[in-house]
């Protein structure tokens, strides 16, 4: 064990001064002499402890504590428990001490902060557990989500000291659950920071390319937007406005992002230039009226683009957020979005939760707002938790990084639901007895399906019927977990029910065979009756979906073929030949898998249908708990979620270079229809290009063309090289990759 040195002792005490001189709401001396006794406690405790880094342990407490105060703008019982987050975990200290010297309530917050050390269900990781332990306590007090999206800003910050794969797995667990956490509870600093982090190692080279260009383009960008605002700054002063303008750079990965879905290069984003204007309210005048004042000062100057206003003042995100958002032609023939706030506005905009709270405190007769409205449903969320917990999580992030629509009950009241949620969502969002009574409703007064997707502005009422149960098609139809929880709980018992006595019949099958129950049975069992789980096979034996007539000869042969095939349903991908499994070996995670090898690969490989990757493309493999490696591409958010809970079952894989191998590929195009320019494609691929077409599905309209052409190379390169001959044939607008194969007859 190494002790600190007296230089690491003066480093120590300058950065806990520093805290102290930043915890602008810790002004009482109980409060200071709190915060110092806490400083002592974990310092001691975290003595000789050094983060990967080579840096005293401590000073890792003491930056998030110092995030807490100054970049969220909590408390002195914060900072406190800030400090001492992972001394429970990590050193001999117990809950029971943390609450005999510093209180019932700091020992809650800090019980909630501490990871679980067992895994409670099979199915489950230690990370969906912890994150769900961490959602209880939100119940009790929102600080501990807002203290453990300060500990994870901070090690995103210090993560280059450690490993590749430990740096790809925490990138990807934040931009998978925390930034999507902070962004719904208003702490956009701190999303746009962990977005940014997250970009930066898991593609180094794509963002140091977009940060490069940002750089570069800095100085016309400020020339650009001061040219914009002078007129703007002339009439606000003329109009008596106290207010602030200022230039806004997007970030890294927003502009990442946009260039993804998009599918567009980094000039082509038309809403690079951004200005934000915060103006100090006059008493009297609601800050509704003055924002569209100003918005109307803004539009006489500039002409608006009238598809991009975000009314967020009539209505606030469920985060809390509020602001008037324009885009607007600028001088230069350049699109500008203008952000329009209050300085309360902003102040929430910017420091989330807080804010909001310290701003409601000031009004006594404030109502429930949008937030306060997702942090109830999260608590009934959690009244009623999954039993598998990483079901219970990505049905809980599903409904955290949505767009939000705002519909309306038949008396008018507004509800919030994320965007592409149906009319049965709408009735579990009323009453979950609604919901379980509902056969229908009416949309805008029309007669409308239960699978009905809802817009925004859409007026809803459900109609029930005393005899209706939940069905478990239902769940087909249900978007929102506070929809697909109370069906599945209404289902609960029934399931129940099915399950016992599903197993019994089965385990009184297998004794007359004389087959004791095993994982080795249930390894041929489950690929067989094609379901994923033993409570699967158990409630479709007990519904009698399932007989067991051929329990015996199913018992009796080799399972490997179908294993293969188990994991292909399961996974809905594609496998290589059955006959490439029969050679696997143990497989070797310190070692790259090498894919595409005719010969020589021994390993059982499948290539993810989500995102279909191909030679060149940068690809990372997850190990199925049979061996057999799914082959993602690095990219696939499909990828980014297994990374995130399944950590220790990623490896490493690489292509070969051979060009023995074809690769089935899709490509989207588009253009202006002509004729005779099928039969040129066709030409162009299949005579010019040498390259065999699967399958070509074309639709036109309106003198327009679009549809898919499914072809095989051999890799990246030659598709790339491909894309480039097609789009130069005369009518063809656009070409693209697609990535997620839809094989229904018709365009998707």
């Amino acid at each position: 064990m190494s002790f600190q040195t007296e230089e690491e002792k003066q480093v120590i005490q300058s950065h806990f001064d520093d805290l102290l001189r930043s915890c602008t709401r810790c002004n009482s001396l109980e409060d200071r002499d709190l915060i110092i006794k806490a400083f002592n406690l974990a310092n001691e405790a975290h003595m000789g402890v050094r983060r990967k880094s080579g840096e005293p342990y401590i000073l890792h407490p003491i930056a998030v504590a110092k995030i807490v105060t100054s970049e969220i703008g909590l408390g002195a019982k914060a900072v406190v428990c800030a400090l001492l987050h992972d001394v429970v975990e990590d050193t001999d200290y117990t809950i029971e001490d943390i609450e005999r010297i510093f209180g019932k309530k700091i020992a809650s917050i800090i019980d909630g902060l501490t990871k679980i050390t067992d895994v409670f269900d099979a199915n489950s990781t230690i990370q969906a557990e912890n994150f769900r332990k961490i959602l209880l306590t939100l119940a009790d007090d929102i600080r501990v989500i807002l203290i453990k999206l300060a500990d994870r800003l901070h090690n995103m910050r210090t993560l280059e000291s450690l490993p590749a794969t430990k740096q790809m797995k925490i990138a990807s667990e934040t931009i998978y659950l925390y930034a999507p956490l902070a962004h719904r509870l208003g702490l956009y600093a701190i999303k746009t920071e962990l977005e940014d982090l997250s970009l930066k190692y898991r593609y180094p080279q794509v963002y140091e390319e977009i940060k490069s260009k940002i750089v570069d383009n800095e100085k016309h960008r400020v020339q650009l937007i001061n040219h914009f605002s002078l007129p703007i700054i002339q009439k606000l002063e003329e109009n008596n406005i106290d207010f602030e303008i200022s230039g806004r750079t997007k970030s890294v990965y927003s502009i990442w992002k946009k260039m993804q879905t998009k599918n567009v290069s980094f000039e082509e984003i038309y809403d690079l230039l951004a200005v934000r204007i915060v103006f100090n309210p006059y008493l009297h005048i609601p800050e509704k009226t003055q924002c569209w004042h100003i918005y109307s000062i803004i539009t006489d100057i500039y002409k608006p683009k009238p598809d991009r206003l975000r009314d967020w003042v009539s209505t606030p995100k469920a985060n809390g957020y509020e602001a008037l958002h324009c885009t607007v032609m600028g001088p230069d023939g350049k699109w500008v979005e203008v952000q329009i706030r209050s300085r309360r506005m902003d102040d929430i905009a910017e420091r989330g939760f807080a804010a909001h709270w310290k701003y409601k405190d000031m009004d006594a007769s404030s109502q429930e707002n949008e937030l306060d409205k997702w942090i109830r449903r999260v608590r009934d969320m959690l009244e009623n938790p999954q039993e598998n917990a990483l079901e219970f999580l990505d049905e809980f992030k599903l409904n955290l990084f949505t767009s939000e629509i705002i519909v309306f009950t038949p008396k008018g009241e507004t509800r919030s639901l994320p965007k592409g949620a149906t009319a049965l969502d709408f009735a579990y969002e009323i009453h979950t007895e609604v919901g379980n009574m509902a056969i229908g409703a009416k949309v805008n007064h029309k007669l409308v399906p239960l699978s009905h997707v809802l817009n925004t502005g859409d007026q809803i009422e459900v109609i029930t019927a005393a005899s209706q149960k939940p069905t478990w098609e239902l769940l087909n139809f249900a978007t929102t977990a506070k929809a697909k929880a109370a069906i599945k709980n209404a289902l609960k018992g029934e399931v129940k029910n099915r399950i016992e006595r599903g197993q019994k019949i089965l385990e009184d099958k297998l004794q007359e065979l004389g087959i004791q129950p095993s994982a080795r049975v249930f390894k041929k069992i489950l690929p067989a009756y094609e379901v994923l789980s033993k409570d699967e096979l158990y409630a479709k034996i007990g519904a009698g979906l399932i007989n067991l007539e051929n329990l015996k000869r199913i018992l009796k042969k080799d399972s490997q073929s179908k294993w293969i095939k188990y994991w292909k349903l399961q996974l809905g991908m594609k496998t290589k030949p059955e006959s490439e499994f029969e050679a696997s070996s143990k497989l070797d995670l310190r070692k790259p898998i090498i894919l595409g090898e005719a010969d020589d690969d021994k390993q059982p490989y499948i290539v993810a249908q989500c995102c279909n990757p191909i030679p060149g493309d940068e690809v990372i493999g997850y190990v199925t708990p049979d061996d057999v490696v799914v082959v993602h591409k690095a990219t696939c958010a499909e990828a980014v979620r297994i990374m995130a809970q399944h950590g220790d079952k990623i490896v490493s894989a690489k292509w070969t270079t051979q060009k023995a191998l074809s690769f089935l590929a899709r490509i989207e195009v588009n253009g202006m229809d002509r004729i005779g320019i099928i039969n040129e494609l066709t030409r162009v691929i299949s005579e010019e290009l040498m390259v065999n077409i699967r399958k070509f599905y074309i639709e036109s309209h309106d003198g327009i063309f679009e549809g898919y052409i499914d072809l095989y190379v051999h890799d990246v390169a030659h598709l790339n090289n491909l894309i480039m001959n097609i789009i130069r044939v005369k009518g063809m607008e656009n070409v693209r990759r697609m990535d997620k194969f839809d094989d229904r007859q018709g365009f998707s």
